[in-house]
């Protein structure tokens, strides 16, 4: 089984700009958490938290190894790592967008005077969602940054033991990626896109590739220029990628090679390591 951490996977349509498993792919391996969502719809982390660790209890109830494989490094800590995701409630967030940005952090600070150790109050959106929590829960910033869980999660300690490996993707990635993207507009990115316009949610149309492409299909700039932003904004993708993995102690890197023979080499290396530890 292969859990997918890809955050764009889970649509359903979004084939080629998320390099998707094939349907005769999906025919050989059980692909958790792929075409799960509609793009019109919000798929939240907590989703893939419930849905991702209940294919891992199916997997281990089957005797089954389960391979989690993806770049969304939030989604892949919250299937593995003691994460808690607070409420939500539209009503509460509007009426805290509707203050002055002074009346929230006043009343973020009324509530919790040592909040400003772990939020940074000079950002809007982190002092929004921070008094959200408050309104909704009555737990404080300070107070959740106190729990046990948190201080595990700050520390790497898994709630589902692991074995993590990941590639660096080492030098020549931007001629890789730029070879990529035009592999999947000769795949018929453009026409996805296009079919998928009017149907993208608001999480689903800030994938990368579609979000530059968007513009490209509505007319308001060139093919040339949307390829150029797509890349850009891929090869940043990939550079927050690397910083975010990069932190996890708990994952041994290996190179990434040009050579087909010695990527395949290392797959099963990695997929060896799944295997022997599961078994």
């Amino acid at each position: 089984m292969v859990v997918s951490v890809d955050s764009m996977q889970v649509y359903r349509g979004m084939d080629i700009g998320t390099a998707k498993p094939s349907l005769s792919d999906r025919t050989e391996v059980d692909y958790e958490l792929v075409d799960v969502a509609d793009p019109a719809d919000e798929y939240t982390v907590a989703d893939v938290q419930r849905d991702g660790r209940a294919a891992l209890d199916r997997a281990a109830a089957a005797g089954r190894p389960a391979i989690i494989a993806g770049g969304s490094g939030l989604h892949f800590r919250a299937i593995v790592d003691p994460m808690e995701f607070p409420p939500h409630d539209p009503a509460v967030r509007a009426e805290i967008r509707a203050l002055p940005a002074a009346d929230a952090v006043a009343e973020l600070v009324g509530a919790d005077p040592a909040v400003g150790a772990v939020v940074d109050l000079a950002n809007p959106r982190r002092v929004e969602r921070a008094l959200e929590i408050v309104r909704l829960t009555g737990l404080t910033p300070t107070e959740r940054a106190a729990h046990p869980d948190a201080r595990r999660l700050a520390a790497y300690e898994p709630e589902r033991p692991f074995v993590g490996v990941g590639v660096d993707p080492g030098d020549g990635l931007a001629d890789r990626v730029r070879s990529r993207f035009r592999a999947m507009l000769d795949a018929g990115l453009l026409d996805e896109v296009a079919s998928l316009a009017a149907r993208l949610g608001p999480t689903a149309r800030q994938a990368v590739g579609y979000k530059e492409l968007l513009p490209v299909v509505a007319g308001d700039v060139s093919l040339a220029d949307g390829t150029e932003a797509a890349v850009a904004a891929t090869m940043a993708l990939a550079k927050r990628q690397r910083t975010f993995f990069r932190r996890d102690p708990r994952l041994e890197w290996l190179p990434w090679s040009d050579d087909p023979a010695e990527r395949w080499s290392a797959l099963r290396y990695a997929t060896d390591r799944v295997v022997s530890w599961t078994s």
